[in-house]
């Protein structure tokens, strides 16, 4: 009996900052398990410890409590700087004419 595995390759693109930390990540698990981890690895590392734990997830999606009033707060400092650059702007305007 042959038994032949086949395996598939894929190529992805991450940012520079998601592969370091990636990397970061297969590093540490090449030292907690003892031998060489490839990214794929790491991959599968992460992927596994999400479905072990899928609240991390829900958790870090939920909204924030008081998102509304924190909301309504930006908006009122960015119509204050609106406001201030608009005065800015329009003494410069009386100084050149």
């Amino acid at each position: 009996m042959v038994i032949v595995v086949v395996m598939v390759m894929t190529t992805i693109a991450v940012t520079d900052e998601a592969k370091k930390k990636l990397l970061k990540i297969a590093s540490e698990l090449q030292i907690k398990l003892g031998r060489r981890v490839d990214l794929d690895e790491a991959l599968r590392y992460l992927l596994s410890e999400r479905e072990k734990k899928p609240w991390l997830l829900e958790q870090a999606c939920k909204p924030l409590s008081g998102g509304e009033r924190m909301l309504e707060e930006l908006y009122r400092e960015r119509r204050l700087d609106e406001e201030r650059l608009e005065r800015k702007i329009s003494g410069r305007r009386k100084r050149s004419d």
